[in-house]
């Protein structure tokens, strides 16, 4: 429990009352935007939903979810589940992800680490590679930090160095994924004129190849593994851009879902497979997606799949994926020391709490929530429930996915009064947005609206309080739009899918029998975000947030 010399005992709130069961539930990706056909939050029936939207101002208002609010470097970074679960915990905002990398490239910090001067030591012998999404959408990676880390290289020894690149369609539109390899393409010419070694040596999409998370399906892992390590893969080309547009010809493909490709000379061989004594960056900042390619190049004893050979290497990431199992264990850039976290005070002041999601976001309410930390703060007072994420298919298929499961679990542990704290994670509305099949979309926001009926009824069984919000938008615009707001079409005529997180604000709502008498969202916080939800929830436990925590987003008004 709590650090040694610090104080973890909280305020009681002078006007708020202890004891009572806290129903806190996050819609992932469940946004507020204007109504419209593109809106599957609108379109769906949402009758709880829209039922809180009733309570305003004094009992819903809107947070914001992206860009500064949750430690992003500008108003147009989307927010993500990571950044906006770490802050729903931490109650404070850190700088994170892209930020992180930024100012590390900036500052030339990132050089100077030891994650750097050991990948270093190939480079005088051996080859420099790096993996990652080639995109600009600011989710996973980025495209300009990819450029300035392949030049920094360069200028500090790396005289040979192969890129393996993963196509995006998902946070930035469909079919860009061609003008990204033209610009990377047109930078490592530059790099040969100057006499470094430098190509783009495999491909393949997000979705299909390498980003597998979760544990989801090793296959995805696999296919990168096949092309990146072993320079094996269906499709052979001269150049990237080449592939690129090629592959996306096929019928049914897409830039996250293009098939594996390897890159070879005029003999027919492959141009860069990853051998002993090589150096390996996965340049993605973001954790989810790397954790898992992160074990198969970094773990020995690994048996996912058959890895055929396992090359010794110098392998670093971008950040430190995991701090539980601290993988990568080298990496460039320090992570967001995230301490004290609502989680930690709440179980210290005798607040027992229940977690649940299913795999697909199980992390979120659990580790990203207590700030990037695996397990329990204390075994006796906790319990995190994980239910099996439908695996093999695309989560439009079933588009319920298992929120009725994670609701029924929440409403047990509701109901057995053992817990004052029950958080859950209803990952509808995002994983099925990012598919961008708007009917399977309507079809989830029905049922994360059901799911939360059926917590909401435990709580009110139980004189309870509910407090519920989401971590970022999507679902709420599934289409591309110009600056005007009017949908983009295609060159046939037809709508341009939106698959990515948007840039709305989220809604909050309270409420419950065990609401105290006065109970009301302030006015005089216009701009909260989701790390003021920490400090609201704390009090709704009858606790005062530590001084250094966003303020509350609640008062008590005598009646």
């Amino acid at each position: 429990m709590g650090s040694s010399g610090f104080n973890w005992k909280l305020a009681d709130h002078p006007k708020l009352p202890k004891g009572k069961t806290v129903g806190l539930i996050v819609l992932d990706g469940w946004g507020e935007a204007n109504p419209d056909q593109y809106n599957c939050i609108h379109v769906a029936e949402t009758p709880v939903m829209d039922s809180f939207k009733k309570g305003a101002p004094e009992r819903w208002r809107l947070v914001r979810a992206h860009g500064t609010a949750v430690g992003l470097p500008t108003e147009d970074d989307m927010g993500n589940s990571e950044v906006g679960h770490n802050a729903l915990g931490a109650g404070r905002i850190f700088a994170q992800g892209a930020k992180l990398v930024d100012s590390a490239l900036e500052t030339g910090k990132i050089y100077e680490g030891e994650g750097f001067k050991y990948i270093k030591e190939s480079f005088p012998t051996n080859t420099f590679h790096l993996i990652g999404l080639l995109s600009d959408g600011g989710v996973h990676s980025r495209l300009d930090q990819l450029l300035l880390l392949i030049k920094g290289a360069s200028e500090r020894g790396a005289k040979r160095i192969r890129v393996h690149v993963l196509t995006d369609g998902r946070d930035v539109l469909d079919g860009s994924s061609v003008g990204f390899a033209e610009t990377l393409e047109n930078y490592l010419a530059k790099l040969r004129e100057k006499g470094v070694d430098a190509q783009i040596a495999s491909g393949g999409g997000r979705m299909y190849v390498t980003m597998d998370r979760y544990e989801n399906d090793w296959g995805v892992v696999k296919r990168g593994w096949d092309a990146q390590v072993l320079g094996e893969a269906p499709h052979k080309f001269r150049n990237a851009v080449e592939a690129i547009k090629t592959l996306r010809q096929e019928p049914n493909t897409s830039d996250q879902y293009l098939p594996p490709f390897v890159i070879v000379d005029e003999n027919g061989k492959p141009v860069g497979p990853i051998v002993d004594g090589d150096a390996v960056v996965t340049f993605n900042f973001r954790a989810d997606r790397m954790v898992m390619i992160a074990k198969a190049l970094e773990y020995a004893d690994f048996d996912k799949f058959d890895r055929v050979r396992f090359p010794k290497i110098r392998y670093a990431g971008m950040l430190q994926y995991d701090g539980e199992l601290k993988l990568p264990s080298k990496y460039l850039v320090e992570p967001p020391e995230i301490d004290r976290t609502s989680g930690e005070y709440l179980t210290y002041n005798g607040v027992r709490t229940f977690a649940c999601s299913e795999t697909v976001k199980f992390g979120h309410v659990t580790f990203f929530w207590n700030g990037n930390r695996s397990g329990y703060f204390n075994p006796q007072m906790e319990e995190y429930v994980e239910i099996p994420s439908d695996s093999g298919i695309t989560f439009n298929v079933q588009p319920k996915m298992k929120a009725v499961e994670i609701a029924e679990k929440a409403r047990d542990a509701i109901l057995s009064k053992k817990f004052e704290q029950v958080r859950v994670n209803l990952p509808n509305s995002d994983m099925v947005g990012h598919t961008g099949d708007i009917e399977a979309t309507v079809v989830a926001c029905k049922a994360a609206d059901e799911a939360v009926k059926i917590i909401i009824d435990a709580i009110e069984q139980v004189g309870g309080i509910y407090v519920v919000t989401a971590d970022h938008g999507n679902a709420e615009d599934m289409v591309k739009r110009n600056k005007k707001g009017q949908p983009l079409l295609d060159k046939n005529g037809n709508i341009q899918i939106l698959t990515s997180h948007t840039l709305q604000p989220v809604p909050i709502a309270i409420g419950g029998p065990g609401l105290a008498p006065g109970v009301q969202f302030r006015k005089d916080v216009p701009n909260g975000g989701l790390a003021n939800v920490a400090a609201t929830v704390m009090n709704l436990h009858g606790f005062e947030a530590p001084a250094d925590y966003e303020t509350t987003l609640i008062e008590v008004v005598d009646n």
